[in-house]
């Protein structure tokens, strides 16, 4: 198995990024009942507080595929429109090395 994980980086709606840090939080019990899941960290950009960083850690594909199938995310994209000031950037990359859980 090899580890995935995803960089995002999220524009909320002029003013609303507290809203955007919020919504992103309410996925935290999903995420808690996820095995595969490893990380799932947010992020406030200290340069701009519109915009939230997510990392997220998982045990393979298979285990991003179930988090991203899975209930939470979809009542999420649901919440998301309103607050998005702009289209997020994902990047899917290897975990190659480092410190870390």
């Amino acid at each position: 198995m090899t580890e995935t994980a995803i960089f995002f980086k999220l524009p909320a709606a002029e003013g609303k990024g507290d809203e955007l840090l919020a919504a992103l939080g309410s996925l935290l019990p999903t995420v808690e009942e996820e095995s595969g899941t490893l990380m799932y960290l947010l992020h406030r950009d200290d340069s701009d507080p519109d915009v939230v960083w997510v990392y997220e850690r998982y045990t393979d594909a298979d285990a991003l595929a179930v988090h991203s199938s899975s209930d939470g995310i979809a009542a999420l994209m649901g919440e998301l429109g309103d607050l998005l000031g702009g289209a997020p950037m994902m990047v899917q990359a290897t975990p190659a090395g480092g410190k870390g859980a």
